[in-house]
């Protein structure tokens, strides 16, 4: 579905024109045209295609979807792929956009995301000055808007981190913690391949051989690079401390069946002295101490009661019991 398609000249809007005349506004000098559509068809994609001479491989892709972030160049465009991670009732769904950038126009194409960009056409629409620069600031300007989306996802996990660390040493809820650590760590890995594949590829874009497109805004993207690059790290401390958890969880839950198998212990050992001393004391032999004495049982009562209680005291005080 198209959602808008303008031109601008020396940074300013021009007209919103129809797909039909974008040759003939491609004619001009110093003429773009910035193109935005949204779950494309093999159609519409076709019709973009021959309007703009894009390699058909390109064009495969953004049909397609599902792909690796990636930055590619195909003679004098470059075709640009990120993931649009968004949280959608507690999960990580992820989106894709498909930007291709050539002298004077760049294409966006949008796929199973909800997140729209006309944030990103008023702000460029607001800095004409940097509009100039064409397609290479427009390019910028959406990846940038890309990453900053990034941002919120990666505090949300970091603050449903810091919720399953302040339940760890809560008896009783090793389990669910567990559980809740192996949810995030998805979501984590999730956000991981969204982030990783284009810090690795986007130092083509600053420094360097880089496009013709994007030379005038080399700074621009060194600027994405940090960012990526610090959304980067959080993640990774992300990672290494719910690994940590994962670990100390475990250990809790070992420390807790430690425990239980000491208070059953215990009172096996306190139970098996009784038993011991009541197996004796029921033999059925004709001459035995006591056997006839008046006093015998409660006396073999109390000794059993006193054995059991010293034990019961000694565990006590060892913290078994």
């Amino acid at each position: 579905m198209l959602i808008n398609c303008v031109a601008y000249q020396d940074g300013q809007k021009l007209a919103d024109i129809d797909i039909a005349n974008i040759s003939d506004w491609l004619a001009k000098p110093d003429c773009f045209i910035w193109v935005a559509m949204r779950d494309a068809s093999a159609q519409e994609l076709q019709m973009m295609q021959e309007e703009f001479d894009l390699h058909p491989l390109a064009i495969e892709d953004a049909a397609h979807g599902h792909q690796r972030p990636k930055i590619e160049e195909y003679g004098e465009t470059v075709f640009i792929v990120m993931q649009l991670p968004e949280m959608h009732e507690g999960e990580v769904q992820v989106g894709e956009v498909a930007v291709f950038v050539g002298r004077n126009f760049v294409l966006s194409v949008r796929r199973s995301s909800q997140q729209n960009f006309l944030g990103v056409r008023e702000r460029c629409e607001r800095e004409p000055e940097l509009l100039k620069q064409g397609s290479g600031f427009v390019s910028y300007a959406l990846m940038d808007a890309v990453v900053d989306r990034y941002f919120p996802l990666v505090d949300a996990l970091e603050v449903e981190l810091e919720e399953v660390e302040a339940q760890i040493f809560e008896r009783g809820a090793a389990r669910s913690n567990i559980e809740r650590l192996y949810a995030l760590k998805h979501r984590t890995s999730t956000m991981r391949h969204a982030v990783v594949p284009l810090l690795e590829v986007v130092g083509k874009l600053h420094g360097g051989r880089v496009p013709a497109v994007c030379m005038a805004s080399q700074e621009y993207f060194r600027d994405v690079h940090d960012h990526l690059a610090r959304i980067n790290g959080a993640i990774d401390a992300i990672r290494d401390t719910i690994a940590t958890a994962i670990q100390v969880n475990l250990s809790l839950v070992t420390i807790e069946e430690s425990e239980v198998t000491k208070r059953l212990a215990a009172w096996a050992a306190i139970f098996a002295v009784s038993t011991a001393l009541a197996g004796i004391w029921g033999m059925n032999f004709e001459v035995m101490p006591e056997l006839k004495w008046e006093y015998g049982y409660p006396m073999a009562l109390l000794v059993i009661g006193s054995i059991a209680s010293l034990l019961y005291w000694r565990f006590r005080r060892r913290g078994w019991l």
